[in-house]
């Protein structure tokens, strides 16, 4: 499966990796925001697959997350 985002052809989206990620190796996702989607991917695999999420779908997995 191939995910194509909105970003612009040739460059590449902005990754954040989580607060909570020690930097010691561990297991972590990094996320991106583009017009289109909220990409996800494995930070320990930056060149494989990538998931795209919906504005919406993302902010109702936030919200569960938050415990709110």
């Amino acid at each position: 499966m191939t995910i194509q985002s909105s970003v612009p052809a040739g460059t590449e989206p902005t990754w954040f990796k989580s607060s909570y990620s020690s930097g010691g190796g561990g297991e972590c996702v990094e996320v991106a925001a583009t017009p289109a989607a909220v990409l996800v991917r494995d930070s320990k695999q930056p060149a494989a697959a990538r998931l795209a999420f919906g504005a919406g779908a993302w902010a109702g997995f936030v919200e569960m997350a938050a415990g709110r």
